[in-house]
């Protein structure tokens, strides 16, 4: 299957597999394996803040920039600020029309 036929699927398929951690539900035991794999890891980096923890130091100074209000990446189009490379590369899309996942 494509990836875009799976993650559609992730919209329409019934949720079978619960986190016995915290209840949340997915449609193959793959994800639900994967997504526990998350709760087991280690994550010995705390945000003095919120408390949240991570298990690498990237995602945490990611995370941080939500206490700081910083929007570091700027559109060129519209000179709009967003926190995440990520959402940048989305928000572009808005410019050009690209989509990327039909």
């Amino acid at each position: 299957e494509s990836h875009l036929v799976k993650h559609e699927l992730t919209h329409t398929e019934e949720k079978l597999y619960q986190c016995s951690i915290c209840d949340k539900t997915f449609s193959e035991n793959c994800l639900l394996i994967k997504h526990e794999i998350v709760y087991l890891k280690e994550k010995p980096y705390k945000c003095s803040p919120c408390d949240k923890t991570f298990t690498c130091k990237s995602s945490l100074g990611t995370h941080q920039i939500v206490h700081t209000g910083e929007k570091p990446y700027q559109c060129s189009q519209c000179d709009k600020g967003l926190s995440q490379n990520s959402h940048l590369i989305s928000h572009q899309r808005t410019h050009t029309g690209e989509k990327p996942y039909q």
